[in-house]
């Protein structure tokens, strides 16, 4: 056991970041408070780490102090120390460049030591790195150097390197030479040289290997991943001691592009483990036996030269389930690889990490304890989590300070890692192209101060996210619909009962958290033709910025076996991997008519669709946020079983409009429209009782359409006599707005597409389901004496909704 205070040169344990007790443990058996724990820092500045409150009075530093931090390998730096509120006392915050300066890990301990005595540099030498220079010319001394040590007195040590973002890259230069001593701060007045050739890369980690800070949204599964990688390959003797065996394989489970391989390369990379790749397809082969040999070599060499991660991307590929497939040579490599896992000799020192987006067609032996050890899900990332992973991949981009990140990250819904690259790639590629009548084409090279013109702004962004879509749905029909409430005229009752149902469980969970209450699951809208059920699910999946699914009924069905219910399974599944989302069945009564009613249905694939739709609503609600939203104006043909309260338990009857909600509707119809003033939109609304919305908005586009056609023709007739005349044609706008005329004559043609025998049947039918619902009369308790029974058990339909029914 080591003595207090002893050197940290010595071979003492590094503890892991993921294991915060045993850090804390070592801390405290060494007893010197100035030695703390490398943790990731939250800003990305290259001379600043940052300290809590409490720490830097125990150590007697003060906000901006310069310090010497000694890491390993006899490396030290000098930066500037800072307060952190969030920071624990034990640990101190640093980005990537102090880490390799240091040649730290996260984890690691070093100790950090006041340094008062830095002196003002007179002279700096600095070169930048070759490789990270490719195709730049100018001056990078104006475009790089300057505007960095202009920002702020930074203190730099010979031999460091840093990374300087401008021009929309990033270059990495090293301090060559410091003039006094080998620590100075470099002021307004110290002169930097920059003059020579470009340093060639020799030992210096390269700046494209990837670490914990490139990966966002995942903090969770990386906090199980490093618990579960590095303590095997960094203190194995944790295991022995107390007596369990090391974990042997993870599996990263998520739809593509999520970061299953980002995460594999960094938890590499951050050990300094051996990192060996195996993709599926390299290592089948043609003769017998070799495929196996392949894998067995594989893991050879992973032995030889552990610590080390094999990692197996796309592992479906080469151990699916050995009952479904056809092939000896599957068969045998699955069993080869069960084999492997099992008899890793070196435990401890090597781990397997396997990727895929189809968990479920791997064979069942890998999946269990001793094997793959964790299943991971790396989902898709929430709000937050596409806020981080926008600001890793805008962090070289040069963005106008308008850019509003957050906006972006809340427009992005169901988009994983790689959709966010290629919206950050789009937005970049839009400001090139407003920028190409600067760049030659001809010419190698760019100049440095052209590149310093080009910026990101929010209009690239609203650009590229009209090009971009979530990979995972691409074959869907997959929005954030742009219908809102004010689209929408009337149904006040409704807009209010969908705000309950749908927006107060994702707004407000915590309330039903505190009485116990499940949201639900799903609403059935019934009702007139065109009365607004499809434009009232878009725009409750607006406000609640949730994907949108629209699911036609009858393109689910195929004339083959079995094919109609691996369809809905499909689109129940593509629900849970973009939610929040809101799926919505159209004419549901297409597919989930009564079972038993389909008469001329001989193989029965009605019936078999309904049950699988059952069954999947049933189980949709527990782990992801989807909401299902069914329509049809056949609600008497309906399975009852659809209906029942847990399912499309919110049944909400959408009636033909009345007076004011016709005035509204007509309003909503014409609000992009220029209307005359003497249009009285009252009047047409007394005129159209009984008229859907459907009806009313026909109305008001042959009112437009009539109104574009008067346009034309008056304006060909103006120019032709004028022409004639031999006048110059002026711009003259012959009709600027919509007229009382054009409305009388769209009403001429004005049908409703709604009988009364039509509408009493749905009110019978409204009125029948609440009766049937109810208690009928009113509830009281024994030995209580007026109180009112409408608890939603009993009676599921709201008080809100009677006066629709009426």
């Amino acid at each position: 056991m080591a003595e207090p205070g002893a050197s940290s040169s010595g071979a003492d344990p590094k503890p892991s970041a993921a294991k915060k007790d045993y850090s804390t443990a070592i801390l405290e058996k060494k007893k010197a408070p100035n030695r703390l724990v490398v943790d990731e820092a939250t800003n990305d500045e290259n001379s600043v780490v940052t300290l809590s409150a409490a720490k830097m009075e125990e150590l007697q530093l003060f906000r901006g102090d310069t310090v010497l931090l000694k890491g390993k390998k006899r490396r030290t730096t000098v930066c500037v120390v800072l307060i952190d509120e969030e920071c624990s006392d034990e640990k101190v915050r640093m980005n990537r460049v102090v880490r390799n300066n240091l040649r730290v890990r996260l984890g690691d301990i070093i100790s950090v030591h006041p340094c008062p005595d830095v002196k003002y540099g007179n002279r700096v030498h600095i070169l930048p790195f070759e490789d990270t220079t490719e195709g730049l010319t100018g001056n990078l001394f104006d475009v790089y150097l300057k505007p960095y040590f202009l920002e702020a007195y930074r203190p730099v040590r010979k031999g460091d390197t840093f990374t300087v973002r401008g021009g929309m890259r990033t270059v990495e230069f090293k301090v060559v030479e410091t003039d006094p001593e080998e620590y100075c701060i470099v002021a307004p007045d110290t002169v930097i040289h920059c003059e020579g050739d470009s340093i060639r890369r020799e030992d210096e980690e390269r700046l494209d290997d990837v670490g914990y800070d490139d990966i966002g949204g995942v903090r969770k599964q990386l906090a199980q991943i490093r618990e579960l990688i590095e303590l095997p390959l960094r203190h194995p003797q944790l295991f022995k001691s107390v007596g369990v065996k090391p974990p042997r394989g993870i599996l990263l489970f998520g739809p593509p592009g999520s970061g299953k391989t980002l995460i594999a390369r960094a938890v590499a990379n951050e050990t300094g483990a051996f990192f060996f790749l195996i993709n599926g397809p390299e290592i089948m082969s043609k003769m017998a036996g070799e495929a196996e040999g392949n894998l067995r070599k594989a893991f050879e060499e992973a032995e030889k030269n552990a610590p080390a991660i094999i990692f197996i991307d796309e592992v479906d590929s080469i151990a699916p389930k050995r009952e479904k497939t056809h092939g000896e040579v599957e068969r045998r490599i699955v069993s080869q690889l069960l084999t492997l896992m099992d008899g890793l000799k070196s435990r401890g020192h090597v781990v397997v990490i396997a990727a895929t987006n189809r968990p479920n067609s791997i064979d069942p032996a890998l999946r269990r304890f001793g094997r793959f050890d964790r299943e991971i899900d790396i989902g898709v990332p929430d709000d937050n989590g596409r806020l981080e992973i926008l600001r890793i991949h805008t962090k070289n981009m040069k963005l106008d300070p308008d850019v509003d990140l957050e906006k972006v990250s809340k427009e992005t819904h169901g988009f994983v890692g790689a959709d966010l690259a290629q919206l950050c790639t789009e937005s970049a590629l839009q400001c090139i192209r407003e920028k190409m009548d600067l760049i030659d084409l001809e010419d190698e090279t760019i100049d440095a101060e052209v590149l310093d013109q080009l910026c990101v702004v929010q209009d690239h962004f609203t650009y590229a996210l009209g090009s971009c879509n979530p990979s995972a749905l691409r074959e869907m029909a997959v929005e954030v619909p742009n219908v809102t409430w004010q689209d929408i005229g009337g149904l006040e009752n409704v807009k209010f009962e969908l705000q309950e149902t749908v927006q107060y469980p994702v707004e407000h969970p915590e309330m039903f958290e505190k009485f116990g209450m499940q949201p639900s699951k799903g609403v059935l809208f019934y009702g007139p033709p065109g009365c607004g059920k499809t434009l009232l699910a878009k725009a409750i999946a607006n406000e609640c910025q949730a994907n949108f699914i629209s699911i036609k009924g009858p393109e689910l069905l195929t004339m083959w076996f079995g094919e109609s219910e691996s369809n809905v399974r499909e689109v129940f599944d593509k629900a849970r991997q973009s939610a929040p989302c809101v799926l919505f069945f159209d004419e549901l009564d297409s597919i989930a008519r009564a079972r038993g009613s389909s008469a001329g249905d001989a193989s029965g694939a009605g019936d078999r669709v309904i049950n699988q739709i059952l069954t999947e609503v049933d189980g949709v609600g527990a782990r992801k946020n989807v909401f299902v939203i069914g329509a049809t104006n056949r609600p008497d043909i309906l399975d009852p079983a659809i209906m029942r309260p847990g399912r499309l338990d919110q049944l909400v009857y959408i009636p033909l409009p009345d007076h004011d909600s016709r005035v509204s509707i007509l309003k909503s119809a014409l609000r992009k429209s220029p209307v005359a003033s003497d249009v009285d939109l009252m009047a047409i609304a007394r005129a159209t009782d009984g008229y859907s919305g459907a009806d009313l908005t026909e109305i008001c586009q042959r009112a437009c359409k009539m109104a574009i056609r008067e346009s034309i023709q008056k304006d060909v007739e103006r120019k032709r006599e004028m022409e004639d005349a031999g006048m110059e044609v002026e711009d003259e706008d012959p009709v600027p707005e919509l007229t009382r005329a054009h409305f009388e004559d769209s009403m001429r043609y004005a049908r409703r597409s709604v009988t009364d025998a039509d509408v009493r049947k749905y009110e019978m039918f409204a009125s029948k389901l609440q009766t049937s619902r109810g208690f009928g009369g009113e509830f009281k308790f024994p030995g209580q004496e007026g109180v009112a029974g409408d608890d939603g058990a009993a009676a599921p339909v709201d008080d809100a909704d009677d006066d629709l029914y009426s």
